[in-house]
């Protein structure tokens, strides 16, 4: 007889959150943190891991920007809290720090607006992700230091721990999906009737046919996703490898993700386990396909804005022409094109010695390297666009190649005394950030077919760089003459070079290539590289299982400041008291812990690259609608400014955290205040002066304040059935103080709307506020406005007030079921594509509306202006999702240790008073289009639709 007792792994038997450098017990834990694992993780479609997590915990923001597969998210840690920068919070993959920027290229402008990238961890595939921490308050994220402002999560992949004899693990999906909400556009007797009802001449307007154009843009789609890992734990090490193919389908036509992905994590000891080795690596292709969509399209409109105006007696034919200033969409889908191949390789290394008993050293290394080419072309062969389109094609080619590389090295000292414990953590990091890429333009094309447009195109860029020595910035090229000359308007006929280095030259004359099958090239190159060195040292000390103490200090310097402000320092400290350890505290509470912390950290994302120094470029080039390029001069980008210094957030929290019944029943309540100060912004010169702008901290407090509550309740929890409900709950007060000035924001798009704008920043108010006429109705059908119909604070913002999540779990014998909402309220959105399409202007000039336009009391003449007309509120509460899933049962040797099968809906239903398709929408404008280099929120224009998706699959494991 052997008698064998298991010595039980604390850390197994408690929740634990991984925190920077190290993990934590959630018990443990001084800082306001939380953890979501696999088991809580929402199914479905998941293109992104912030989507795994929407709505599981208070006091997070996360907002699809639209419905297109791949799009950018927006996730908010207790609020908006810089001014420039996108506000998202450092993401941290196994260890290694992404670097937070754009990882594909972006599309620019070839007739129908520029297009952002997609979100950069589309790379990451969600089904090899174990759990994912968020750190809110500035005790747990200022061991980040100067990029922990806007929170920290951490990412952490599936390592085979703890799988014994090897396992498979299959995954499979099929999805169908189609749009969920659709405008209520007229048909073609509405339309018919409303030309007259207007004033116009129907006969005039009608081509004849019935075509539902909205309808002929969307479409219904299915989608896979195929995963398989091995998993396997032995003696001395464990390991898991995972291969995974999806290919998702976008409701609009020429949409779609495709995610090739392969992982490889694993860890082995030696030497009776004092030394640790571990290798994790990820490789991941990203095809991505994208409609000719944009988030800042003219007064023509893009794919979604054609469509929606377009006459539903034009035939569907993509070679109709309908004259004037109209766009044909299905020209638009027939000779457009944009592709992007994004290659990315994520290699975290690390060594792990145990020096004596309770020290340990660490050496830690991770290269993230990402290579994208955006290739984007219109046909010669569409009509309608007056940009030189026509007859010519454009088409560009933009690549970017960002490597990301770290090297940390970290001391680990822990002690324990007879009443009391103590741990020492010490470090240094160093990281740089490389990015360098190309943007090419072309005109006037050989072929008409857009793959051999964009081939062409790159195959004539890569010859001239072939011809080219030495550093340049620029190369343009026109062949519509032999010649290497300029005309009299200084217009480019031949081919030159812009050199920055070594000394600034304006037009060197080359030698252009033989038959380039382009008629105009231009091509803007970048590179370069920024530098992050940093020290740091945390400490945490327990007395009595009772009292918990942790103080932190980091110390970051960056290449981004110039050597005034090169270093910032970072320091936090918390106190946490396990209440319920106390012989005063009654035996009903399991759990009851009071939180106390502050501390400082920084945020330098808003910046750019080389900002406190003098320093020029030569401007973008352009091709005009001829074909002819003007050869650019230099402008100043950015003036000195030694002083230039880190945007700085401190915070302060409370928090309790409670549990009742060995914490069958648990929550927590946290109160906050966050004061950002030393807002890092462009800030315009008052005339004359020596300089137009300066990059530097203006005075001014962004402040943000509220409170955070969940709790959990497990109201059955037994072998057969078991039934749990989660319920969170955030508030949150955002304002900008001591802010001399007001500047202008939120981009408006549409006829007649050429620089508009809808929101302000001033003092008093909250970010992205809006700034409004005051509309009061109709006189006669002109729009009456009060305030002598000048633009006014209107006194609502595009920022949520409330987040809430609420999720429940049932499971019966082999049945299980899930179901979780999401909700925000207290914010408003700028209807702009009701404003810039849904007015009776636009039936009057031959464009479809809505029905509700054709009954309102508009006139034909009155001007659509911005104001608060289009404004409306934004609340929502979305059935995001729903799963029933049913475990087959197994018996004896057969080949599946589990089988389960299970439907999955997303996006079911969403109440709201919005009457845009969607009220969860932030559609971006980029580049040159931003308000004063203003980021903004809560403007709907012409926004890809949401999808309702129902998704079939199955987990077996053998």
């Amino acid at each position: 007889t052997l008698n064998v007792t298991m010595q039980e792994d604390a850390a197994e038997l408690e929740q634990v959150v991984v925190i920077g450098y190290g993990t934590q017990s959630v018990k443990d834990a001084t800082g306001a943190v939380a953890v979501v694992s696999t088991e809580d993780f929402n199914e479905g479609v998941i293109s992104s891991p912030e989507q795994l997590i929407q709505g599981k915990t208070a006091g997070v923001q996360i907002t699809q920007t639209s419905g297109e597969p791949g799009a950018g998210i927006n996730l908010r840690i207790r609020g908006t809290s810089s001014v420039r920068s996108n506000n998202n919070p450092l993401f941290v993959v196994d260890g290694v720090p992404l670097a937070g920027d754009e990882t594909s290229a972006s599309g620019s402008d070839i007739g129908f607006g520029s297009s952002s990238s997609r979100n950069p961890l589309n790379f990451i595939n969600p089904n090899d992700i174990e759990s994912i921490s968020i750190l809110k308050d500035a005790s747990a994220t200022a061991i980040y230091g100067s990029r922990g402002a806007n929170g920290v999560v951490i990412i952490t992949t599936k390592s085979g721990r703890g799988v014994s004899k090897g396992k498979f693990e299959l995954n499979s999906t099929v999805s169908i999906s189609r749009p969920a909400e659709e405008f209520d556009l007229l048909n073609r007797q509405q339309f018919l009737a409303a030309i007259d009802q207007f004033g116009g001449n129907s006969a005039e307007q009608n081509f004849g046919s019935n075509t539902d154009w909205q309808d002929f843009v969307t479409r219904s789609v299915a989608s896979q996703n195929q995963n398989i890992s091995y998993s396997n734990s032995y003696k001395d090490g464990n390991l898991r490898a995972s291969f995974g193919y999806g290919k998702q389908f976008g409701v609009v036509e020429k949409s779609s993700l495709e995610r090739i992905a392969g992982r490889l994590n694993a860890t082995h000891n030696f030497f009776d386990e004092k030394l640790k080795i571990n290798i994790q690596g990820t490789l991941s292709r990203i095809n991505d396909e994208a409609p000719p969509i944009g988030a800042d399209a003219g007064f023509q409109g893009d794919l979604l804005g054609a469509a929606y105006i377009a006459n539903p007696t034009w035939p569907s034919d993509p070679d109709f022409a309908p004259g004037g200033s109209f766009i044909n969409p299905a020209a638009l889908l027939r000779y457009s094109l944009s592709e992007t191949k994004t290659n990315r390789l994520l290699l975290n290394g690390s060594v792990e010695y145990k020096i004596i008993e309770g020290l340990s050293a660490k050496v830690n290394l991770g290269y993230d390297d990402s290579e994208s080419t955006r290739k984007s072309a219109i046909s010669g062969l569409i009509t309608g666009l007056n940009n030189g389109t026509v007859g010519n094609g454009r088409g560009t080619v933009n690549d970017i190649d960002i490597t990301n590389r770290l090297l940390e090295f970290t001391i680990n000292y822990e002690k324990e005394f007879e009443n009391s414990s103590f741990s020492l953590l010490a470090g240094y990091s160093f990281q740089d950030f490389k990015r360098s890429g190309r943007n090419v333009n072309g005109w006037g094309f050989n072929a008409d077919m857009m793959s051999s447009m964009v081939d062409d195109l790159e195959n004539a860029a890569n010859r001239i760089e072939s011809n080219l020595d030495g550093s340049y910035q620029q190369y343009l090229v026109s062949t519509q003459t032999n010649g290497l000359v300029l005309d009299g308007d200084n217009r480019l006929t031949g081919g030159v070079v812009n050199r920055l280095f070594p000394n600034v030259v304006r037009g060197e004359i080359f030698s252009i290539p033989d038959n380039l099958r382009v008629t105009s090239i231009t091509g803007d190159l970048f590179n370069f590289t920024d530098e992050l060195q940093s020290f740091f040292v945390r400490a945490n000390y327990s007395i009595a299982d009772k009292y918990l103490f942790t103080a932190t200090m980091r110390a970051d310097g960056s290449s981004r400041f110039g050597g005034n402000n090169q270093y910032g320092y970072f320091p936090s400290g918390a106190f946490a008291w396990k209440m319920d350890q106390e012989d005063f505290i009654p035996e009903t509470f399991s759990t009851l812990k009071l939180r106390v912390g502050y501390g400082i950290t920084g945020n330098q994302d808003g910046i750019g690259y080389g900002n406190f120094v003098q320093r020029i470029r030569f401007s973008g080039p352009g091709i005009d609608n001829g074909g002819n390029i003007n050869i650019p001069g230099t402008s100043s980008v950015s003036f000195p400014n030694s002083d230039l210094k880190w945007e700085q957030t401190s915070q302060l929290n409370i928090g309790f955290d409670f549990g009742f019944d060995n914490d069958r029943f648990n929550g927590s309540i946290d109160l906050y205040r966050k004061d950002t100060k030393d807002l890092l912004l462009q800030r315009q010169s008052a005339q004359p002066a020596p300089r137009p702008f300066v990059f530097a901290n203006v005075d001014g407090n962004v402040i943000n304040q509220g409170i955070e509550f969940a709790i959990n309740y497990d109201i059955f929890n037994q072998d057969d059935l078991g039934w749990d409900i989660g319920f969170n709950i955030a508030y949150n007060k955002n304002e900008l103080k001591n802010f001399e000035g007001q500047i202008p924001a939120g981009t408006i798009f549409g006829q007649g709307l050429t620089g508009a704008f809808a929101q302000i920043l001033t003092d008093g108010e909250p970010l992205f506020s809006y700034y409004l006429r005051d509309f009061q109705g109709y006189d006669n059908g002109q729009s009456v406005y009060g305030s002598d119909g000048q633009q006014i604070l209107v006194g609502k913002s595009a920022l949520p007030d409330i987040n809430l999540g609420i999720s429940t779990n049932f499971n019966y014998k082999n049945w299980d079921a899930s179901v979780f909402f999401a909700g925000q309220f207290g914010h408003y959105i700028y209807n702009n594509t009701a404003n810039a399409f849904f007015t009776a202007g636009s039936i009057g000039g031959g464009r479809n509306v809505t029905t509700d336009v054709v009954n309102s009391e508009e006139a034909v003449s009155n001007a659509p202006d911005v104001s608060t007309r289009f404004l409306e509120k934004g609340d929502f509460l979305r059935l995001q999702n729903l799963t029933i899933g049913y475990k087959i049962p197994l018996s004896g040797d057969g080949t599946f240790k589990s089988f389960r099968i299970y439907a999955n809906g997303q996006n079911l239903f969403v109440l709201t008073g919005y009457s845009g398709l969607d009220p969860e929408v932030s559609t971006q404008p980029v580049g040159a289009n931003l308000r004063n280099n203003l980021p903004t929120a809560g403007i709907d224009y012409t926004a890809f639709p949401r999808p309702r998706t129902y998704t079939f699959g199955i987990n077996a494991t053998f």
